[in-house]
């Protein structure tokens, strides 16, 4: 006969709490580190995929769900909110209309306040290329390479705020703490190099966007996914061997630390952390050499600096072109360096600074869109039309996004546009992207999608899909959720593929 009182008393009440408290906490952390993934679905009939990451190379080369169309991805950000109205989405009604009030628009507010009338763009439109695609003269050079563009006027967004919208663009969600689009690719995929970062953000020279690292952060992912950001004109850091030490000797002392970092590692096997954190120190060693070399532009021929406008001088805006050109050129090197995830800005926050630094055009847009149309133009064509020269647009993506776009209309009051998540332009090059192609459609006036929507989730989706990656599968666990960079929504738009 079983004693009731034998379950009862203090000393075995204790021992079987602490034990059960032990099993909760053990379930947590095995659940926190992803090891208990296999019992957990995303999604009807799809299993997490969690990538097998090897703590001491966490940016280990690792296939894809499926065979990939890109390997690599190059994202050209606008910070600020380039116009649709005034680059790619042309509106022959807003030229018939110009002036006029936006039909059912009179009483709208948007972020800044009241509109005033309908207002066509400064810049004339022209046919491109051999498609004849519509692009103005604000980027003439660009407009030169619509035939390598896949266009999607028909982006939507969740808000009309600059620091949650480029949270959104850049993780999928409009608060912070959540993972970049490279962080979740490069936990995904790894690296193709092991002597660079898998994912580098090269902010604009005038400074970082307005939601900051959060463009390039590793949110709940392991930090060892977040983007190292470093530009042309301030590499990271300083990498260079201190004076009076001869290069012999810091190799030598490199190699005694290693020997003694694979000792330490086996006293403690099975220590992930301690793994994790000795694989970014040699990485960090490794980088001495190959940051200084990728920065060191001054190899570069002539023409290529030339064609980027690296060595323009004279004026601010030509110093500016120069800064942005440089920066594109430090792109290339890194895609061509196997760099899985580059994240190129153009365009930065500065308080006090509205449109002097990025593409935020309320007060006067046709003042300061003439500067930022100057040093985006040039050096990105040229990027591209590098990328395509060198055989690499056959294994890169390039992204050209910004968080949200403008409206059709001046405010009231104002020479410029406000802001509008309702509908905008983003375009695709590169490897499995279907060219010369537009995508879905804005009304009359570039207010509004009107045909073919895409979210920033199907946008995200179409972009895993093109590295081989299901945006269903791919997910990591926090806080009691099986979390992915497309939330729960997000369809691969099929129409764009190749």
């Amino acid at each position: 006969m079983i004693n009731p009182a034998e379950f009862l008393d203090r000393r075995n009440f204790l021992s079987h709490t602490a034990s059960g408290l032990g099993s909760v906490a053990l379930a947590s952390l095995l659940s926190r580190d992803g090891l208990l993934a296999a019992e957990r679905e995303s999604a009807p009939g799809k299993v997490p995929v969690r990538p097998a990451i090897d703590s001491a190379r966490p940016h280990a080369t690792r296939d894809s769900h499926f065979e990939p169309r890109a390997k690599q991805v190059l994202m050209i950000f606008c910070s600020g909110a380039i116009s649709q109205i005034d680059t790619f989405d042309y509106k022959p009604e807003l030229i018939k209309r110009h002036g006029t009030p936006m039909p059912g628009g009179e009483d709208l507010i948007t972020f800044q306040g009241q509109q005033g009338n309908l207002t066509q763009s400064p810049w004339r439109f022209k046919p491109r290329g051999q498609s004849g695609k519509m692009i103005s003269d604000l980027l003439p050079k660009l407009g030169e390479l619509a035939d390598e563009m896949s266009f999607i006027h028909s982006m939507v967004g969740k808000t009309n705020t600059h620091g949650p919208g480029e949270n959104y663009m850049c993780t999928g969600f409009t608060l912070d703490g959540f993972p970049s689009a490279g962080a979740w690719t490069t936990y995904a995929l790894g690296s193709e190099t092991e002597d660079l970062p898998a994912y580098v953000a090269i902010p604009d020279v005038r400074g970082t966007p307005q939601s900051s690292v959060n463009c390039w952060g590793p949110g709940f992912l392991p930090a060892a996914f977040q983007g190292t950001a470093f530009n042309a004109s301030k590499p990271l850091g300083n990498l260079a061997i201190p004076g009076g030490v001869a290069k012999h000797t810091d190799e030598a002392t490199r190699a005694f630390l290693e020997r003694q970092n694979r000792r330490h590692l086996r006293s403690y096997e099975g220590d992930s952390e301690l793994a994790a954190r000795i694989a970014s120190y040699q990485l960090a060693a490794r980088m001495q050499m190959s940051i200084p070399d990728v920065t060191d532009l001054s190899r570069e021929p002539a023409h290529i600096l030339k064609s980027y406008g690296a060595n323009d001088a004279g004026s601010k805006v030509a110093d500016l072109r120069a800064a942005y050109g440089r920066n594109c050129i430090l792109a290339r090197r890194l895609v061509e360096k196997g760099v899985r995830f580059v994240q190129l800005f153009n365009g930065a926050y500065q308080t006090g600074g509205e449109g002097v630094s990025n593409w935020d055009g309320h007060k006067s847009l046709e003042k300061q869109y003439s500067v930022h149309g100057s040093v985006l133009d040039q050096p990105t064509a040229a990027l591209l039309k590098d990328l395509k020269e060198r055989g690499l647009l056959e294994h890169t993506l390039v992204v050209f996004c910004s968080e949200f776009g403008r409206m059709p209309t001046f405010q009231k009051g104002a020479s410029g546009r406000d802001h509008n998540p309702r509908g905008f332009t983003t375009w695709l090059a590169g490897a499995g992207v279907r060219t010369p192609f537009s995508y879905g459609a804005t009304d009359d006036f570039g207010y509004e999608a009107v045909r073919d929507k895409v979210t920033v989730h199907d946008f995200y989706a179409t972009i895993l899909h093109l590295l081989g990656i299901d945006h269903e599968r791919l997910s990591f666990y926090h806080n009691g959720i099986e979390r992915r960079l497309t939330d729960v929504h997000g369809r691969v738009v099929k129409e764009i593929l190749s």
